[in-house]
């Protein structure tokens, strides 16, 4: 029995201090300090683990890593006491001679008497003695020279390893008195030893000069600490509930029951309590840690809730909470001036009562954080005014219900916005560390909300845009029709009584009402295209009977009358139309106009060509469909650009071959349509 619970309790100390040896070589970075606690951790993992498993045969091992971990210990305590106290090297070289010369020495006395831990030598327990009550003072020696503001990095240290050397001493002396090793003494040292381990931890994690970054997860912490609290408390209620239960009579029972009942439904309570939380946290981060806060999990949630808020659309409510978060406050309020210049209006508010009220540009505080880029602390100013120079509070925030702090939301020393956020949910000490990152995180955010406001004001512009295309190509189109009913007029006097005339000008006039008449219809659905099955050939023959009054009069050649493609029959007529037009009015009265259709591929193709005066090809690369840029003294340039917009819309491609005074050819590619 007993050598089991000596191995659970020496195996229990081995791996506690051999994890945290290989938490501090993996991080080490080259520190001669980093490289003694870690021997000292690996050391006393060694001396643990053959306490645990070693026997008989194995007693001088186990006696020389006796000497061999209080040695190391004390070098290590020993390098730190002389970073702290200024000691010099030829100090530091006297006491790590006479420490080895010393431990040497009982090593060699050590092999000498070749003693198991249960007989040792008077000489060996007295020198297992000294190298305790050494160590214990060098501890306290470290402690007392370590300045008050410092302490907080050694404290745990020195707690721990003070434990380990004064039960040590508590060991030997028991042993001197008596002449031997008390068995359940000894049985317990072990798991001592396990116990001190997390105290080593928390100071490695506190000085990064011992090691890189030994880094304890504040959410590990959070809730091993709360799950220990837990467990008290779990304990003290099952002892307070026998208690009741044996002296509670004949109502010991119920008692017990309704006991257990309350308590659970307080422990509950407490779980599910934000205030208490948020106390928990600050309680840890000052007691644990170097920093107040973890920043990278920090920025990383920030990060998290802005992401979040731009998918589900609450992206000023996300912005006050993802601030409000890093202060433990439970409310707030986002104020934004939408263009410079203009007042602050509330756009969103968390848990906070409504504050409807427009704050103007020449607010006290709104001038005072653009001015200073404070963080304007109101639980400060009341006591402290004179730290804000000549800034008043204004009776606006005053009459906020536990308004705590304003953040400014500053961009590029612009004030975009500023966040009002309530008392937290605990008290916290609201020092440098705290504005410093509030105002990073603030910067951050006003970019995010700057970027939202661009956005927005980069989509009203497209719809504008959008809108003015569309006006522009409604009016080239009115120019056409306009164009061929002048033409008509100017015939009229001339040709009125001819029946052949008479019947054309009914078809055009027709034709127009009709092209109107579409026109509108876009105008009310917002230039929706429909999309159908085009048959190429009738909407060819349809395009050409339009331009029949035009000289020379177009002619169509086909090898497929039966093509298909998808397209909104109405812009792929007006597309080939005003290619058709370019072409005629391009060409002489004498000359021709050809327009073709066949397939390639799995294109159908248009084909028009004219033996007109042509274009250059500078002229085609940086002139031909570039938007509003036009060679008509009336013409509106956009017609060009249209075609080839809505065709590449389609997923086709317009290519143009010309030579100057003879003549140009448009190759219209359209892709063909499956289903016919």
């Amino acid at each position: 029995m007993n050598i089991s619970l000596i191995t659970a309790s020496y195996l229990a100390a081995a791996l506690a201090f051999a994890f945290l040896g290989a938490s501090l070589l993996a991080s080490w970075r080259g520190q001669y300090r980093g490289v003694l606690l870690t021997l000292a951790c690996l050391v006393t993992a060694v001396w643990a683990l053959l306490n645990a498993f070693a026997g008989d045969s194995f007693i001088l091992a186990r006696a020389a890593m006796e000497v061999i971990r209080s040695a190391v210990w004390l070098l290590f305590i020993w390098e730190v006491l002389a970073g702290a106290k200024g000691i010099v090297t030829s100090q530091l070289r006297a006491f790590r001679t006479a420490l080895i010369s010393v431990s040497l020495l009982l090593l060699a006395l050590t092999v000498y008497v070749h003693a198991a831990p249960s007989d040792l030598s008077i000489f060996d327990i007295m020198g297992h003695v000294l190298l305790a009550i050494l160590g214990m003072v060098l501890v306290e020696q470290l402690f007392r020279n370590t300045h008050p503001d410092s302490r907080w990095g050694i404290k745990f240290v020195c707690l721990a390893t003070g434990a380990m050397f004064a039960y040590d001493f508590f060991l030997y002396s028991d042993a001197m008195l008596f002449h031997r090793i008390d068995p359940d003494i000894w049985m317990a040292r072990g798991v001592v030893n396990a116990i001190v381990s997390p105290l080593i931890m928390v100071s490695a994690a506190r000085n990064p000069q011992w090691s890189l970054r030994v880094h304890i997860s504040r959410h590990v912490v959070f809730h091993t600490a709360t799950l220990l609290g837990a467990g008290i408390y779990l304990l003290l209620m099952a002892a307070v509930g026998y208690y009741i239960r044996m002296f509670g009579g004949t109502w010991g029972s119920v008692l017990q029951i309704a006991f257990f009942f309350g308590a659970s439904m307080l422990l509950l309570t407490i779980f599910f309590s934000g205030s208490m939380r948020a106390r928990l946290r600050v309680l840890l981060s000052k007691h644990f840690f170097t920093s107040k806060y973890d920043y990278r999990e920090e920025w990383l949630r920030f990060t998290r809730t802005l992401l979040t808020s731009e998918q589900n659309g609450q992206i000023y409510e996300a912005a006050i909470r993802a601030i409000a978060v890093l202060v433990e406050s439970p409310a707030g309020a986002l104020w934004m001036a939408q263009e410079p210049g203009a007042a602050y209006v509330c756009v969103s508010r968390w848990n906070m009562p409504a504050a409807d009220a427009a704050v103007p540009a020449d607010d006290p505080v709104v001038i005072f954080m653009a001015n200073s880029q404070w963080v304007v602390n109101l639980d400060e100013y009341h006591p402290d005014r004179a730290s804000y120079g000549d800034f008043e509070v204004p009776e606006w925030l005053m009459q906020l219900k536990d308004a705590w702090i304003v953040v400014p939301l500053l961009l590029q020393e612009r004030l975009l916005g500023f966040i009002v956020l309530a008392q937290p949910r605990s008290e916290i000490h609201f020092n440098w560390e705290v504005s410093d990152l509030l105002k990073t995180a603030a910067h951050q955010l006003a970019n995010h909300l700057a970027q939202k406001q661009a956005t927005d004001a980069l989509l009203v512009a497209k719809q504008f845009d959008s809108f003015n295309r569309m006006s522009a190509f409604v009016v080239h189109d009115l120019k056409n029709l306009v164009a061929q009913l002048s033409l008509m007029l100017s015939n009229a006097e001339k040709h009125k009584d001819n029946p052949e005339f008479q019947e054309d000008m009914l078809s055009t006039v027709q034709n127009s009402v009709d092209r109107m008449n579409r026109l509108l219809s876009q105008l009310r659905s917002g230039g929706a295209s429909m999309v159908k099955e085009v048959a190429l050939f009738s909407m060819l023959q349809s395009v050409l009977e339009t331009k029949a009054a035009l000289k020379p009069r177009p002619a169509l050649k086909t090898e497929d009358e039966s093509l298909h493609v998808r397209a909104d029959a109405e812009k792929l007529t007006r597309v080939i139309g005003h290619i058709v037009q370019n072409a005629c009015e391009a060409t002489h009265y004498d000359g021709r106009v050809d327009v073709r259709l066949c397939a390639r591929d799995r294109f159908a193709v248009v084909e028009v060509e004219d033996s007109g005066r042509g274009m250059d090809e500078d002229f085609i690369r940086d002139r031909l469909f570039r938007p509003f840029d036009s060679t008509k003294n009336s013409g509106m340039g956009i017609g060009a650009y249209e075609c080839r917009e809505y065709i590449r819309e389609l997923g086709g491609r317009i290519e143009v071959k010309s030579i100057p005074d003879k003549g140009t050819l448009f190759v219209i590619y359209i892709p063909l349509s499956d289903k016919p």
